[in-house]
């Protein structure tokens, strides 16, 4: 199903990167629209949240299409991974700081599920250029760990965001610690 979603984007010729960008712009749409939850601004939590959380799914839509044109058109290249990843970091920045400003989660629950989520990232890149392959490998890769983010904070109960922002933590730490133990096992370094 998804070759034909790839195809059907790739027909009106949108390649793989302009994909990626667009994915990254709707990030920055929701990241804004969490931080617009501030008093100052009075926008409801509940409305941004819902708002957020669309965006923050249309957006995780744009990450799963752009690689599935890249492979459907066999375009794929380093320039365009290289993005993708790159992109992904930047939007999960952006959507973390958008949910501190607006006072959606405690600042520093978001600080520290940013931190365990680039940490996530950090480990599998670093892995794979040591040749240990990670994909796949932990219960909260990006798209488990947005889903998260987007369906939880939907609910309309107060601190769900906080509570959203707890789960991500704790399954990028168990993620972490999963990769760590499979690159260690690999690479005979612990």
């Amino acid at each position: 199903m998804m070759s034909k979603i790839g195809m059907t984007f790739a027909s009106f010729g949108l390649t793989a990167n302009f994909l990626t960008a667009v994915g990254l712009a709707i990030s920055v749409m929701a990241g804004s629209v969490y931080a617009t939850a501030t008093p100052s601004i009075g926008f409801s939590w509940r409305y941004v949240s819902i708002v957020g959380g669309i965006l923050l799914l249309i957006s995780g839509f744009f990450d799963i299409v752009d690689g599935t044109v890249a492979r459907a058109t066999k375009q794929s290249s380093k320039k365009g991974a290289f993005l993708d990843s790159l992109f992904d970091k930047i939007s999960e920045t952006i959507i973390f700081t958008g949910i501190a400003l607006g006072n959606l989660a405690d600042p520093i629950s978001c600080m520290i599920a940013l931190s365990l989520s680039l940490l996530v990232s950090y480990t599998r890149a670093r892995a794979e250029s040591l040749g240990v392959e990670l994909k796949g490998i932990g219960i909260g890769e990006r798209a488990e760990r947005l889903l998260v983010i987007a369906i939880i904070g939907m609910i309309p109960i107060a601190g769900s965001m906080q509570w959203a922002v707890i789960i991500v933590s704790i399954v990028a730490g168990m993620t972490l610690i999963q990769r760590i133990a499979v690159t260690s096992k690999s690479c005979k370094i612990i």
